[in-house]
């Protein structure tokens, strides 16, 4: 694809953009519904996340519409210090102090006033990064040591420092994004199941290794065994899920969000609209979520050039595979493991990175050929 067939001026992908404003506030009204209580019982003030929500919806909100602005093609120059910056940061956290540990993981760097989850920037920048070098070698894709070897180490570096946090969530999705990337830029095939087939070892060792994360997959395989403790969570996800039925109990009636699930209005916000707008509800989400991965993918495929695709479709295929990790870990088909639902659940970082990669789809989609 020739840049020079790039058509300026045409209206932003209507439907990508109404399907993320749909899904940004149902997210925002689930937030306030899931979150009050334990806002009041915790901040005596039970707008308290949703106060900050809204905070980061207009935050996102003017970072997309800002980026729709900004020709794609000049986040070519930010592919290189982007990803030496993700570096840094990804450092940065190991310093005692800077990077804050929560949960059991080192993840979110400390700005004083605010604090930032830096793998969901990483994850931009790596798309970004892998774009450019990716559209640049294009002629050298098929050769596994000059076009496939160097990105796949540099992701490889990547990799091990948000190992080292630890987030193996955020580890499999970038794994993702470079296999998927590969295969759109034109990699041999045999070379992608060479590097797939050297991800599964790493991951099975990485499982093993790891005590916690063989817990949750034996949690996986039996949460009744461990009800009152491993296995809590995913059985009052379910809980929430079977109680809804298929119309729910009603927006602001559910009871599982009274201290029985654990963060109801981030990682579990969909058992949520699971209990309180039934099946009808979550369907409704799922089918939002696919409209968008599918216009994302239609704006990669319609891009003026390599570059363009590749970024669209690897800015989308974040979305998907964040979405697929959280509906699926919630409903007790993978494993679970802590990841947003991207525009539905709380929290600034993950919430303003995904309004970015709108802003950067609509601009995309104005220039399709």
């Amino acid at each position: 694809m020739d840049a020079a067939v790039k058509k300026e001026g045409r209206t932003p992908d209507i439907i990508l953009l109404l399907v993320t404003l749909i899904l940004v506030t149902v997210g925002t009204a689930m937030i306030y519904s899931s979150s009050s209580i334990i806002a009041l019982e915790k901040f005596k003030d039970g707008q308290y996340f949703l106060k900050k929500q809204i905070f980061f919806v207009i935050l996102g909100l003017i970072s997309m519409v800002l980026l729709t602005k900004i020709d794609y093609t000049t986040w070519k120059k930010a592919a290189y210090p982007g990803i030496i910056l993700s570096l840094i940061l990804l450092m940065l956290l190991f310093i005692p102090h800077v990077g804050l540990k929560r949960g059991g993981a080192t993840r979110w760097l400390n700005l004083g006033v605010f604090s930032f989850q830096v793998s969901e920037m990483v994850k931009i920048a790596m798309v970004v990064f892998l774009a450019h070098l990716l559209a640049r070698k294009a002629h050298l894709l098929k050769k596994f040591s000059r076009g496939v070897l160097i990105p796949s180490a540099i992701t490889a570096v990547v990799i091990s420092l948000i190992l080292l946090e630890p987030d193996f969530g955020t580890a499999v999705i970038i794994a993702s994004i470079l296999i998927l990337m590969l295969c759109l830029a034109g990699s041999r095939i045999t070379h992608l199941m060479f590097l797939a087939a050297a991800f599964i070892p790493v991951g099975v060792w990485l499982i093993i290794h790891k005590g916690y994360r063989l817990a949750r997959l034996t949690v996986f395989l039996d949460p009744w065994k461990d009800a009152g403790n491993s296995g809590f969570q995913i059985i009052q996800s379910l809980i929430s899920f079977g109680s809804g039925g298929t119309f729910g109990v009603g927006i602001g009636d559910g009871m599982q969000k009274l201290f029985y699930l654990p963060q109801p209005h981030t990682d579990f916000i969909l058992s949520i609209i699971a209990e309180e707008s039934g099946f009808i509800g979550v369907s409704i989400v799922i089918i939002l979520l696919s409209i968008f991965v599918f216009r994302g993918f239609m704006i990669a495929m319609r891009a003026p050039d390599l570059f363009g695709m590749l970024l669209a479709a690897g800015l989308t295929m974040v979305i998907a595979v964040e979405s697929f990790i959280n509906i699926a870990g919630v409903m007790g088909l993978i494993p679970l493991k802590g990841l947003a639902l991207p525009f539905l659940s709380y929290g600034g970082s993950s919430f303003v990175m995904s309004m970015i990669a709108v802003g950067i789809l609509l601009n995309i989609s104005t220039q399709s050929s």
